[in-house]
């Protein structure tokens, strides 16, 4: 009887062993990428993007991309010259709109129309859960919402006016946009001029918050160190913002070179340095998370690197990066917008002379 109870014994502890060995499963690898080179096809109408400012997939998977006309050159836009100077090419309009294969379903946006309703200078676009499309204009100062066809909605801020940081009304240098399923609260990342991150009601375009780096309020006369072993107090450029499920905001500080993470009420968490010694622009462009449910990856573009970084959600840690600079199919020049679809591939706008859009697929 002893003896058999001993080897009940043993056995259960081997069990149990085995069982814990099972259990303590190693990370996830992190999602590598590969260029789609059909994506996306040819645009109507001899079309040609200017400086990628944004790029955005809504709930439907269609890529929503916004440029800046004025940025092409009279070489590049020879069709519409007076007189013309070549058969090829003229502007695509500022905001075009992708299928999952590629194709062009909708466009607008015309330098003709009035200033009060034309998204100049676009920056960033962010479609929400109601189907309104917030462009932000970082050289006018303003956030503006339209419907999906185009229709002026709504304005937040005035525009050529701005009153700094702290002030609740106007806004600075618009750039990045997320908008909240949940509160219907919009987070502007309000960093060209000012230094901050500011929340809106996104019905009224009522102001509700706003906060500077590590939470706290931003000062405009305190310039950033240039020390990249001294952290910031101040943000350098607030460029991108995206929200998570459990309710966390992250933030893109461009030439802070840095990620920081805050709840929805400015308190703030943690923050990462993105290649600290990076000068110029900086590396912190766009973060965007990834589709599982954990939402494990952050992915954020860097344009002045000319890669995106991935991120351990859990713990800011760099975890892989892909593309380098130049003008191959799967290398980058300035990415400058990114978002994600459904199934996890990225869609990376390229700015300065890079002037295009590419899908990287998750393997």
């Amino acid at each position: 009887m002893r003896a058999h109870t001993a080897i009940v014994i043993l056995l259960t502890g081997a069990v149990s062993l085995s069982v814990a060995t099972l259990g303590a499963q190693k990370p996830a690898p992190a999602p590598r990428f590969t260029v789609d080179p059909t994506w996306p096809k040819d645009m109507p109408n001899n079309w040609i993007f200017g400086s990628i400012t944004g790029v955005f997939v809504d709930a439907k998977d269609q890529i929503w991309v916004t440029h800046l006309p004025e940025t092409l050159t009279e070489e590049e836009t020879s069709e519409t010259q007076k007189p013309p100077i070549a058969t090829c090419c003229k502007s695509a309009p500022t905001v075009v709109v992708f299928d999952q294969a590629g194709n062009v379903v909708n466009s607008w946006g015309d330098p003709a129309q009035d200033i009060a309703v034309y998204p100049r200078n676009p920056h960033g676009i962010f479609v929400d859960h109601k189907d309104n499309v917030w462009i932000g204009t970082y050289m006018h100062h303003r956030v503006q919402k339209f419907t999906r066809d185009g229709k002026h909605l709504l304005t937040i801020g005035t525009y050529e006016k701005t009153g700094g940081s702290n002030d609740t009304a106007l806004l600075g240098g618009p750039a990045g946009i997320w908008v909240d399923p949940k509160t219907n609260e919009v987070f502007i990342a309000d960093g060209y001029r000012n230094r901050r991150v500011i929340v809106f009601d996104g019905d009224t375009g009522k102001y509700i918050r706003h906060w500077g780096a590590y939470g706290e309020v931003p000062d405009d006369t305190q310039k950033p160190a240039n020390d990249p072993k001294v952290p910031n107090k101040q943000f350098s450029t607030v460029h991108g913002i995206t929200g998570s499920n459990d309710g966390m905001i992250y933030v893109a500080d461009r030439r802070g070179n840095r990620v920081q993470v805050f709840d929805q009420k400015g308190k703030f968490i943690r923050e990462r340095a993105i290649a600290p010694q990076t000068l110029a622009s900086g590396s912190a462009f766009v973060p965007v998370l990834s589709k599982d449910g954990a939402q494990q990856w952050l992915y954020l573009a860097d344009g002045t690197n000319h890669k995106v970084w991935v991120l351990r959600r859990s713990d800011l840690e760099i975890v892989g990066e892909f593309g380098r600079g130049g003008r191959q199919l799967g290398q980058m020049l300035r990415p400058h917008g990114m978002s994600i679809d459904s199934k996890g591939a990225l869609y990376v706008g390229e700015a300065s002379t890079g002037r295009r859009v590419q899908r990287f697929v998750a393997k």
